[in-house]
């Protein structure tokens, strides 16, 4: 998707749309559309009604939309497709738990409120360019919306809902993966983060900043639960979510339902903190993120997509940072999170790139987070 042309765009936006759509009925289906206040879980009404809210404020409302990057953020909107839209559904102005309670549209103005969302998008494509500035909005809007069905995906998980993930046959999954990781050990180098001036990308890839490794010998593979769970049993460390003893071993939760669990399968739903924790006692360490980026761009063998992988780094902006249009992204963020790289299996392959910057609080294990070790 960093090489979109409008085809490429319109089909995907079209797509994820019906995604989102069918992750909003699993709620309905559900009887969940009322669910209790809790960090990391949003109403799934509003989190459809900001979906739909975002794209069309960064596009149909954006008067200039030709601007690209250099937009001007004072300037005047057009007004929503839906009265009072920005009351309700801007995150940046709507705080957390306000959320649970506000007066919200019914499910079918909601739903309408998409559908034309969308419409006004798709039309609005159609009279770009390949070449303008303004296809920087639809990619994000389409990025945008593909976090929060990856989000929808977790807080089904959380609240035990029966979730469809029709965006999954799409997704490539390693199949290959050995019973025991293997390590590769690579050469001292300096190793550049970041890239220069891209069309499609986040600002907190944008800049480079280089970095002097030290040789390190780096996991091919995350660890999996046969490896975090021997180190639960020698230290009496929790028991991650959704996982539990069973007669004949372990088994795990998934969107409410329970199943044997497979110990050559990748540990999830670990935060930094167990990360941490798991290393002191099997005398390892967690990659750096240049480490990580520089192991997943230059090595073959290096399997990466099963779960979204804690490095040891705080967030940070690189050098020469500038925020784009949508302030809220990045820097409000910097100092509080840790950096997460690849992407997990419910991951929608729109986001998936090697150079995505993931970011959550070190605590954080309702995400679907895992990690590889580095050797000390």
């Amino acid at each position: 998707m960093r090489q979109a042309n409008i085809q490429t765009l319109t089909v995907a936006l079209q797509e994820l749309r019906e995604h989102t759509l069918s992750a909003f009925v699993c709620y309905q289906r559900a009887d969940k559309l009322l669910i209790p206040l809790a960090a990391g879980l949003n109403p799934p009404l509003w989190e459809l009604g900001h979906v739909a809210w975002f794209q069309e404020y960064w596009v149909a409302r954006n008067q200039q939309r030709q601007c690209g990057l250099a937009l001007d953020l004072t300037h005047a909107r057009l007004p929503s497709a839906l009265a009072t839209a920005d009351l309700w559904f801007d995150s940046a102005k709507v705080p957390h738990p306000t959320r649970w309670h506000q007066a919200l549209p019914t499910q079918e103005q909601c739903l309408q409120y998409a559908e034309q969302t969308l419409t006004q998008t798709l039309e609005l494509l159609q009279q770009e360019t390949n070449d303008s500035p303004a296809l920087y909005f639809y990619w994000l809007v389409l990025q945008h919306e593909a976090m929060h069905l990856e989000a929808s995906a977790y807080m089904a998980q959380s609240l035990e809902v029966a979730f469809d993930t029709p965006w999954r046959h799409l997704v490539q999954r390693q199949t290959n993966q050995p019973p025991l990781p293997v390590s590769v050990r690579l050469p001292a180098q300096t190793w550049t983060l970041g890239s220069g001036h891209l069309q499609f990308c986040f600002d907190n890839e944008l800049s480079m900043q280089r970095f002097d490794l030290h040789a390190f010998e780096i996991a091919l593979q995350p660890v999996s639960w046969g490896q975090y769970l021997a180190f639960v049993a020698a230290t009496g460390h929790r028991l991650p979510p959704y996982l539990q003893a069973a007669s004949s071993g372990f088994e795990t939760q998934v969107f409410g339902c329970w199943r044997p669990l497979a110990m050559t399968d990748v540990a999830v739903h670990l935060s930094w903190h167990d990360a941490q924790a798991y290393c002191a006692w099997a005398k390892c360490r967690l990659p750096t993120e240049a480490e990580w980026d520089c192991a997943a761009k230059t090595l073959q063998d290096f399997e990466w997509g099963d779960v979204w992988e804690w490095t040891q780094d705080t967030f940070a902006p690189f050098e020469d940072f500038v925020s784009h249009p949508y302030v809220e992204y990045s820097a409000p963020w910097f100092g509080s999170r840790k950096v997460l790289r690849g992407a997990a299996h419910l991951t929608h392959p729109v986001v998936r790139h090697l150079n995505y910057r993931n970011f959550f609080t070190p605590e954080r294990c309702d995400i679907y987070s895992g990690f590889r070790t580095c050797a000390l």
